[in-house]
């Protein structure tokens, strides 16, 4: 059988229900409060710890840093992973090692030389004329320079490192430009020549002034200055006879764009640059051009040299598509990619003011690198999409370029591209043809890309207003922007300082961004150079136009070994 217990409790009264939630109300209350101010003391006591800990660490690190200072070492924390104990320096050839120095062993010193009292007329054809009867003389004038090079002075190369990245505990290093204590030239006796090659590019002008006036006013030289007309062939064709070049002529060509002495493709002849040495007494030879050109300088250098003529040969790096290599940037490319803008915001104007579907394109050049596309694309913020030789061009599909800007157009109404000249060429196939440099001839990337974007939307079933722009030779014979202005002032006066000091061969450039001198085979040997399609460049570059990446993908194990050879460009 069960026995079932009922248990009657009486009544709860309001009141007593009243208090009782008063008191669970209370405790809970009383409970969070001890909770939060316990929590809060905790944080206090952790804060204080963590100040105290702070300020010895502080201490510590204040005592390592006198020590270290005290000791002549950097402030700064050893990364035992990284070490360097071998710097190989790229030697620049010197004259003084064949010749006996012209200057008899002459100290250095910046000579204001005075302008010469009688002035001849300044020929007619770029500037004005001046009076030869002013009778003004200035005083001539030295001043000692702040800093004088040794001839084994360098600068880092590999300046980005990471422990483990195998470049072990070596690095290669570049010649320092700038005045040397000893000339190997006399003043008195130079003769030079300047030559610029290939295509124009803004600053050709600059580097013409610069050179003659750090000739005459820097090293006060007697001889004649001989602007070569017309590229390598002004060296012996009769109807380019050269120019007299006076830091009063090439007062004011620095405002204009191009170049005053001319400039043209091939052309080269050793025998007769030679012989124009030799009848001339031609002791500096400055020549301003691309790989090409480069190439051709260090022919002449090595022709001197076999001939026994003390001649120094120097190059001044000029590729308005920034593709010689180690250098960071070449002179003319800022001017280039300012100039790039107006045709962007021109693109942009005309997507977005006709109608249906605007797209704008805008080719640029570059040939094999697309420096130029990219600068411009990421420097205007306007573009949605950018083509260049580095990475392959997709046109339809899951990462294909057309439905891309399909959709930026239904989007935002418009559309702006940006594709450089050497784009394409797995779409379009290489030419045989090549130009008197020996440059390919480029496939017409920008109309096929406008036909292409016209006949998609076709095939959609809409219509696009396609407006094509291309302004390559309006960017590259502007003059000089500020910024490229005092760049080219750099080059031109550390290719005379080099020179003056004996050094051949070379060409001059801005590596780290610090000013060397680069010996001309290394510096052709790789060039020219390409954007890394790996790189962070190109990771900007998708993240303002937002295009997809065609880029195909390193494989499982596989490593990027792409290395431009300048750090500022990876």
């Amino acid at each position: 059988s069960s026995t079932i217990i009922i248990i009657t409790m009486p009544p709860v009264s309001k009141e007593t229900q009243t208090t009782a939630t008063v008191a669970v109300a209370t405790a809970v209350v009383s409970a969070a409060a001890t909770y939060m101010l316990t929590k809060a003391v905790e944080e206090r006591r952790v804060t204080k710890l963590r100040q105290v800990a702070h300020e010895e660490q502080t201490k510590i690190r204040a005592s390592l840093a006198a020590a270290q200072k005290a000791r002549g070492e950097p402030a700064g924390t050893v990364v035992p992973e990284i070490d360097m104990d071998k710097v190989y320096l790229w030697e620049v050839e010197n004259l003084g090692a064949r010749f006996a120095s012209e200057s008899k062993g002459g100290e250095n010193r910046m000579a204001a030389s005075a302008l010469p009292s009688k002035r001849g007329s300044v020929p007619p054809d770029f500037f004005r004329t001046v009076s030869s009867s002013s009778g003004f003389q200035e005083p001539v004038r030295e001043t000692d320079y702040n800093h004088l090079l040794g001839m084994k002075d360098c600068i880092l190369a590999d300046i980005v490192r990471k422990p483990g990245d195998g470049k072990g505990s070596t690095t290669k290093a570049y010649v320092r430009a700038g005045p040397r204590k000893v000339l190997h030239f006399d003043p008195k006796k130079v003769n030079a020549a300047i030559v610029t090659c290939g295509g124009l590019c803004p600053g050709l002008n600059n580097v013409v002034r610069e050179i003659t006036n750090s000739l005459y006013q820097l090293y006060g030289i007697e001889g004649t200055v001989y602007g070569i007309r017309g590229g390598y062939k002004g060296f012996y064709d009769p109807d380019l006879q050269p120019i007299k070049l006076t830091p009063e002529i090439v007062e004011n060509i620095h405002h204009e764009g191009g170049t005053v002495l001319c400039s043209s493709r091939g052309g080269f002849d050793l025998e007769k640059i030679i012989a124009f040495i030799e009848k001339h007494d031609i002791k500096q030879l400055y020549v301003i051009g691309g790989d090409g050109t480069h190439r051709g300088a260090f022919a002449v250098h090595e022709g001197c040299m076999e001939r026994g003529m003390n001649v120094a040969v120097a190059g001044i790096p000029k590729t308005i598509d920034n593709d010689v290599d180690y250098i960071d940037r070449s002179f003319g490319f800022a001017s280039a990619v300012e100039a790039a803008q107006a045709a962007i915001r021109s693109a942009k104007t005309e997507a977005t003011c006709n109608l249906p579907n605007g797209v704008g394109i805008v080719k640029l050049m570059g040939r094999s690198a697309g420096f130029i596309a990219l600068h411009a694309t990421m420097a205007s913020g306007d573009v949605d999409l950018c083509l260049v030789p580095e990475v392959p061009i997709v046109l339809e599909g899951e990462h294909g370029c057309l439905p891309h800007l399909m959709r930026r157009v239904k989007q935002q109404g418009y559309a702006v591209v940006v594709v450089a000249e050497g784009a394409g060429e797995e779409i379009l196939g290489t030419s045989a043809e090549t130009d008197a440099s020996g440059n390919k001839i480029l496939p017409k990337i920008g109309e096929f890309l406008k036909d292409k974007v016209t006949d998609y939307f076709k095939q959609q079933g809409d219509v696009a207003t396609v407006k094509y722009i291309d302004p390559s030779y309006m960017v590259r014979s502007i003059p000089a922007n500020s910024s490229d202005s005092l760049y080219c002032m750099q080059l031109a006066q550390n290719a005379v300082h080099g020179a003056m000091a004996g050094f051949t061969g070379f060409s001059v450039g801005l590596c780290n961004n610090r000013m060397v001198l680069l010996p001309i085979p290394e510096l052709v040997a790789t060039s020219p150079r390409k954007m890394n399609a790996h790189g962070r460049t190109w990771e900007r570059v998708l993240a303002v136009t937002r295009q997809p990446n065609t880029v195909p993908p390193l494989k499982d194990g596989e490593v990027d070994t792409y290395d431009s050879h300048a750090p500022m460009l990876r």
